[in-house]
């Protein structure tokens, strides 16, 4: 597995095509692609979507799941997902389980991860792996 992190609009999908060869349809939309899809595909961005979905419409125990299965499942997956940890804390109690869950679920991603990148200002700066 290949993690890409970092802030909006960064390039961490363009810095994901250009370090591993995938070209743009490869990617799933993790805004609107099924479990299924994760499970078989080669990579996806938004995945921090993916998980919003999951918690809104099955709840918090069912996105754990689903992470663990797509990460055991799909460990050639490449994830590019949006950092959300920073900012101002929300007053929704909905939007604060969603920013931790994907906060934690990213951490798990990262630790089975062969490489993980943070793109800022479009450069990808590897924090783990051997480019790192």
């Amino acid at each position: 597995m290949k993690l890409f992190i970092g802030g909006a609009f960064q390039g961490k999908k363009k810095a994901a095509m250009e370090r591993t060869g995938l070209s743009e349809t490869d990617f799933l939309d993790g805004e609107s692609c099924t479990k299924e899809e994760l499970l078989k595909g080669k990579a996806v961005t938004h995945f921090h979507s993916c998980i919003r979905r999951i918690l809104r419409e099955e709840g918090e125990e069912a996105a754990d799941a689903f992470a663990e299965e797509l990460f055991r499942e799909n460990p050639g997956l490449i994830l590019v997902s949006t950092e959300l940890g920073y900012g101002i804390v929300p007053m929704d109690p909905f939007d604060r389980l969603y920013r931790e869950k994907v906060g934690r679920i990213l951490c798990r991603a990262a630790e089975q991860a062969d490489e993980v990148c943070r793109v800022v200002a479009g450069l990808p700066v590897c924090i783990k792996g051997e480019k790192a």
